[in-house]
């Protein structure tokens, strides 16, 4: 096993490899049987992400995927907070502009609501340290397993955290800034380049042992970080509700 690589199977596998590989031979009537390997099939970490919530803290439910067409319908129907009923119906009616027009009715649940908005949020403003996450050379992200955090100087620099999204913007970078970049780990958006600029607030809580950073266009997320170690995440604690107004208040 190629285990300096971080290329093995789990105990699991190899205790159920060996009693079953005999069983194997046995059934085939073989001489012989030898294990050849195994080809990997890895979740990206940022595509084939799943979300689940719930009204009571003890029951789960699964939220529907936030297909494009959903997106469009939540868009024209859904205005206003909340209601906190995953059955809440909202409904817009559209008239075509022809003479004589059909009506046109869309219709959205809260459910389907809240799918979108966890699936913006994420889009949007969910964050992670530089270094945190590879791409491997199949272009699936996963957890970087050698990350060991930032140090405290580079927790204070924006440009040090990324958007855990999908990458929106072309890298124009001059060959200084280019030198410094690498590919494996700078696959995601920097913070540092997001319009309008101020949309994020750093801050160092408790000795500087806590890094925390909010989000002014969706305000009650929050990421934290504690330098020199692995650990880091977000929460996000508010009324679903975009910020459309930050770039007048900057």
């Amino acid at each position: 096993m190629d285990s300096d690589a971080g290329v093995t199977l789990s105990a699991e596998h190899r205790a159920a490899l060996q009693s079953s590989l005999i069983i194997l031979k046995r059934n085939m009537n073989f001489r012989r049987v030898l294990f050849w390997g195994k080809i990997w099939v890895g979740e990206d970490q940022i595509r084939d992400r799943k979300s689940i919530y719930s009204i009571n803290c003890i029951d789960w439910h699964l939220l529907p995927p936030a297909t494009k067409a959903l997106i469009d319908e939540v868009a024209m129907a859904a205005k206003g907070r909340f209601m906190g009923d995953p059955s809440h119906k909202y409904e817009h009616e559209t008239q075509e502009q022809e003479e004589g027009g059909q009506t046109t009715k869309v219709k959205v649940n809260e459910e389907q609501r809240l799918a979108v908005t966890v699936f913006t949020i994420d889009n949007e403003v969910a964050v992670v340290p530089r270094g945190a996450y590879i791409k491997n050379l199949q272009g699936i992200a996963q957890p970087n397993r050698s990350f060991e955090g930032l140090n405290p100087s580079e927790a204070a620099e924006l440009s040090n955290y990324l958007h855990f999204s999908e990458s929106r913007k072309p890298r124009k970078k001059n060959i200084m800034e280019m030198a410094n970049l690498n590919p494996s780990i700078d696959f995601l958006d920097p913070l540092s380049e997001d319009i309008p600029k101020g949309s994020w607030i750093v801050h160092f809580e408790h000795g500087n042992r806590v890094c925390t950073i909010k989000s002014l266009v969706w305000q009650g997320l929050t990421f934290f970080n504690l330098p020199m170690t692995p650990w880091h995440g977000y929460l996000y604690m508010g009324d679903g509700l975009k910020n459309v107004d930050l770039s007048f208040m900057l």
